[in-house]
């Protein structure tokens, strides 16, 4: 193949075929991927679910979306039912102000409000830092067993009853404003 002339006119058409090509690529990779990874989200969803909430018999039925004043996504609760009376609820809350950005975390509630569990489902916390509020409320700054209502959910920092993350404060503060809000918007599921 011949070897084509340095000019601005073949620069310009080399960019673009090679811009044209990768964009082609990224397009049909993404087509790809899309519905596997939408899947994956979903199951994850639904594993958390399952994992949260204190009764495992509990049948979780249809998610009602609850809007708290301030935020401007809605909050989703999934309420657990045995025996036609309201057992818990899973919910799917967030907080966007995390050192990383946005925290999303799926809570389980026993009927009072009392957290049963939580799964981690998004973040972009610090690893080895902020990243362990998938395991620290459970042991040192346990939540699980605590309920809203009755133990403030804030920083011992803050003046709180709830201790931070060792060197992670910010991310802290989010997942325990996440569950607070995940109880908020349980209490107020449970009114409409």
């Amino acid at each position: 193949m011949a070897k084509l002339e340095s000019s601005m006119k073949n620069m310009v058409m080399s960019l673009t075929f090679i811009a044209l090509v990768a964009s082609a690529l990224l397009a049909g990779a993404y087509a790809l991927t899309k519905q596997p990874i939408e899947q994956a989200k979903l199951a994850n969803q639904q594993q958390a679910i399952k994992d949260v909430l204190a009764d495992k018999t509990a049948a979780v039925e249809q998610p009602v979306q609850v809007q708290l004043e301030g935020y401007t996504d809605a909050f989703v609760v999934y309420p657990a039912v045995k025996d036609g009376q309201t057992v818990g609820a899973a919910v799917e809350t967030y907080n966007n102000n995390g050192y990383g950005g946005r925290l999303k975390v799926m809570v389980g509630m026993d009927k009072t409000g009392t957290v049963t569990g939580y799964t981690v489902l998004e973040t972009s916390e610090t690893p080895g830092l902020g990243a362990k509020a998938a395991e620290w409320f459970k042991d040192k700054g346990n939540i699980v067993g605590k309920n809203p209502k009755d133990t403030k959910f804030v920083v011992t920092k803050d003046g709180g009853d709830i201790d931070a993350i060792t060197a992670s404060t910010i991310t802290s503060r989010a997942f325990l404003t996440a569950v607070q809000c995940a109880y908020d918007a349980f209490m107020k599921s449970q009114n409409q």
